[in-house]
């Protein structure tokens, strides 16, 4: 799919919205499951709880009611009419808590039970006062049942009270573990997001960035792949189109060069002189045939190569530095070619060799004049072609065994 890379930035921008939308949205999930679970609880247990404490009001009340009237010598007709009040009252409270199915459903039918039964015996009260003793001692009896069963519905609701906040505890602690495996995947999701888009934003300027060192380096051989229809394949099909046309250029500017180097090397040639040309910093550019011939080199041997790493003779690189020195010309300078030892097995060169006195210069010692072996003896001069700056310079050096005038 071809974007243009105004509409990739905005689709990266909208994902990267997205992902933060949609890791919002989930912890805000947990956050209202967690709401909601811990409200259920709560509004449960509040509700169980306020029936509990209702029944156990009620209770502490029938269990004091019980104990004014077993204490007295003879219970009074209000204290058994405030039981029987009591008795009715909590054996309502507890069929509400049987109903809302909390815990103890055993106590609690333990507790209706006594409580209707109680109830039952008071509705025959009105023999008792002919037989208080029996009473006293029905009432005792439920007094101890009651009083048993209160005593574990009380360690049953201190339990469930533990039992919640444990629970409530461990909701907590499980949407915290959500919510850290959520974001952890969120930040690395976005990292991994954050190396991803940019690279491949990056990855085409980093071609064109490759082709232009290329092209610094004089390399025309390179071309920009990209095939995306954006901003960036524009400019990478311009490139190329440069690129291209650089390169017919340079074809065409060495194919002159070419041309100018052969009828440069024909018109030197023809002189019958030689001609040596080299560089600001004394590197051999050319030499035509003559100056091969007396100093029995191949072009390998020189060309391209600095003079004092070459055969090329002491009085050739001396008028060389001069004339680089100065940056002018050089006239007439003494010039000699020594002959070169013949090897054996090598054919003659069919150079002509003369003995000439020539100064030599000894280590630690003033220059002395000894007698040599040369293949040419003459004169040099040197001509700048000057650049736009002395390190573009080139020098044109001719010999002659005669004096120029």
């Amino acid at each position: 799919m071809n974007l243009s890379l105004k509409k990739r930035i905005a689709i990266s921008f909208i994902i990267a919205n997205l992902a933060v939308l949609v890791l919002s949205f989930v912890v805000f999930h947990f956050l209202h499951n967690l709401n909601t679970n811990i409200e259920s609880i709560t509004s449960k247990s509040m509700r169980i709880s306020s029936l509990t404490n209702e029944v156990r009001l009620s209770t502490l009340q029938i269990l004091e009611t019980q104990g004014v009237i077993l204490v007295s010598k003879k219970p009074s007709k209000s204290d058994l009419s405030r039981l029987r009040n009591k008795l009715k009252i909590s054996k309502n409270q507890l069929k509400g808590l049987l109903d809302a199915k909390s815990q103890g459903q055993k106590e609690l039918s333990e507790l209706l039970a006594y409580i209707t039964s109680l109830e039952i015996v008071l509705k025959k009260s009105s023999s008792f006062h002919k037989n208080i003793v029996g009473l006293r001692k029905s009432i005792g009896d439920f007094f101890e049942k009651i009083l048993n069963v209160f005593t574990k519905l009380q360690e049953l609701q201190d339990n469930q009270s533990m039992k919640r906040d444990q629970q409530i505890r461990e909701i907590i602690k499980d949407t915290k573990k959500k919510m850290m495996f959520t974001l952890i995947i969120g930040f690395f999701a976005t990292i991994l997001l954050g190396f991803i888009v940019p690279g491949k934003i990056a990855l085409p300027f980093k071609k064109i960035k490759d082709a232009l060192r290329e092209l610094q380096e004089c390399n025309f051989d390179v071309s920009i792949f990209y095939n995306q229809d954006d901003e960036i394949g524009e400019i990478a099909r311009e490139m190329n189109k440069m690129i291209h046309s650089f390169k017919t250029f340079e074809e065409l500017r060495m194919n002159r060069i070419s041309l100018e180097n052969r009828k440069f090397d024909a018109l030197a040639n023809m002189g019958k002189k030689p001609v040596l040309v080299a560089s600001a910093d004394s590197k051999i550019i050319y030499m035509n045939g003559s100056l091969y011939n007396l100093m029995r080199v191949q072009s390998e041997d020189v060309i391209g190569k600095v003079m004092d790493e070459t055969l090329v003779p002491k009085s050739i690189i001396d008028c060389y530095k001069m004339a680089i020195k100065r940056r002018s010309k050089i006239e007439n300078m003494k010039i000699v070619i020594p002959a070169k030892p013949k090897i054996d097995g090598e054919e003659d060169s069919g150079l002509s060799v003369e003995i000439v006195e020539v100064e030599v210069e000894k280590e630690g010692k003033e220059k002395e004049i000894e007698l040599q072996e040369v293949v040419f003896s003459g004169y040099g001069n040197v001509i700048p072609i000057r650049g736009k700056e002395s390190s573009l310079d080139y020098y044109l050096m001719v010999l002659s065994s005669e004096m120029f005038v």
